[in-house]
Order: structure tokens, then sequence, then C-alpha cells
């Protein structure tokens, strides 16, 4: 029965996935026959200041994001699981910068970003706050903030939506009983809410960790890697090196480099939501 399913599995991911592995060990180029080299492809980009801006970009821009996602996410699921006038209308807005094609909401972010006619400019300089038009994606730091900004934006109703079904599985009986025992809101948070959360947090930061890490359109629709590839990722360089150039054995390396990080997170991840702690 889950044969069909192991087949798709198998031509999707386990192909391009061996594909990978063996491209990264060769010479490969576009047009040119590959020849085995081993690990050179990953002597070398260790030894790149390209490639090691990348690296520092890809666990910053994951850490900063995630670790502002959360809270707000939380935030967010704490005030949709009141008794809200409009609560279904209130939760399918919050869902519309996830639900909304990526391609097409990075675009209307870059038109904003713009620094002659972004309405972000518009805004600060008719408030008097600025006296002229920021360079947010023509300066490096500005650059690095303006795509974590979007990418926090799109991925807080994820963590929203997510935590709110966890939520919404706590019985009232639990905080009904803390009640009677004195318990304040702030106690019955920390004691009862958080303990019980924490698989889901668990779960939502592991996914959102998996996606953030391997983020391609966010950067490339912005900035393509820059202003000076100040903003490039694993998966921005990725593609700047092995396809815009042809490249395809570096490439492959570079891709490569996410899976030993992923690898290590999934596991902690999962060891944590295993764990006896987590046993209630």
């Amino acid at each position: 029965m889950i044969t069909p399913a192991v087949i798709a599995l198998i031509f999707t991911v386990g192909y391009p996935f061996i594909m990978a592995i063996y491209l990264s060990m060769t010479d490969a180029e576009a047009g040119k026959l590959e020849s085995f080299i081993g690990l050179y492809n990953f002597v070398q980009l260790a030894r790149s200041p390209l490639f090691q801006t990348a690296f520092k970009n890809s666990l910053l821009y994951t850490f900063v994001t995630v670790a502002v996602k959360l809270p707000l996410g939380l935030i967010l699921a704490l005030i949709l699981n009141k008794d809200l006038k409009a609560k279904k209308f209130l939760r399918g807005i919050i869902l519309l910068p996830w639900i909304t094609p990526i391609t097409i909401s990075t675009i209307g972010w870059k038109w904003m970003y713009d620094s002659m006619y972004g309405v972000i400019n518009w805004m600060l300089i008719n408030l008097g706050l600025i006296d002229y038009g920021i360079l947010w994606l023509g300066k490096p730091w500005l650059a690095k903030v303006s795509v974590m900004i979007v990418n926090i934006w799109r991925g807080t109703p994820f963590f929203a939506i997510i935590i709110l079904a966890g939520l919404m599985t706590i019985s009232e009986d639990v905080y009904d009983a803390a009640k009677v025992d004195g318990a304040g809101t702030l106690a019955k948070f920390w004691y009862i809410t958080l303990p019980l959360l924490k698989p889901v947090i668990s779960f939502v930061v592991l996914f959102s960790t998996v996606m953030t890490i391997s983020d391609y359109p966010i950067v490339f629709i912005l900035t393509r890697g820059g202003p000076l590839n100040s903003t490039h990722l694993f998966s921005t360089l990725a593609f700047q090196i092995g396809l815009s150039t042809g490249y395809l054995g570096r490439g492959a390396a570079i891709s490569l480099f996410i899976f030993p990080f992923l690898l290590l997170v999934v596991y902690f991840q999962l060891n944590l939501m295993r764990g006896k702690r987590w046993e209630y």
C-alpha cells in the first residue's frame, strides 16, 4: 500500500540527494565531463571567504528569525485563543502572510523597500523621522535586517496557528484546578500552558529551522545575495555558483553543507520531544 509513496520519494528526494553527493565529489561543470576529485570541493569551499560569509549569514538568519517568530507566534496564539468577536475572521487574516504565494508577497516587499517610491520611506519621511529615502536593500547590514523582517512577517502566522492548535488541546479543567489552588494568570502560563506546549513548540521550531536555513526565494528576490555578497545564504550561493556559473560540483557541495547541521538539529529536537520530561 505504501509502495507508490516510496517510489515517489525515491525519485523526487532520494535520487536528487544521491546525485548531489556524487556531483559534490566531482569537478562537474556545465558541458564538461566530470572526474572524481573526492572532498576537494569541500576543502576549497571551507577556505573561501564568500562561502564563510554565506555560512555565517545562514546561521545568523536562521537563529534571529526563529528566535523572533517564536515569541511573536506565542503571543498571537494566546490572543486568538481568547473569546474574541470575529475570531474566525481574525485567524484567517493572520494566516494571509503564510498562505500568500511567497514570490508575490516578496515582490511586494521589494516595492515597499524601494528607496525612491517605496511606501516605507514615504511614511517615514511624512512622519518627519527621516529626511531622505533609506537604501534598505543597498547597504549590507540594512539588507540583512530587511530580509529577516520579511521572513519573520511571513513565518510568524505559522507559529501562531500551530501553537494555537496546541492551546486548544489543553483542558480547561487544568486551569480551573490551578485557579482553585490560587494560581494567577502568570503562574498558570508558566506552570501549565508553557510545559504542555513544549512538544508543540519543539515541533514548530524544528520545522521552521529546517525551512529557514534552506530559504531561497526571499533573499533571491530581494537582494540576489547582494549588496557585495553580504546576504548570501547556502541556497542562493549554491544557485549562483552551481547554476548561474555552471560549476555543478561546487554548487552541490555548498548545498550539502546544510545537511549535517540539519541532521544535528533534527536529532536534538526529536530527543527532546521523546524525552521523559515531555511525558505528562
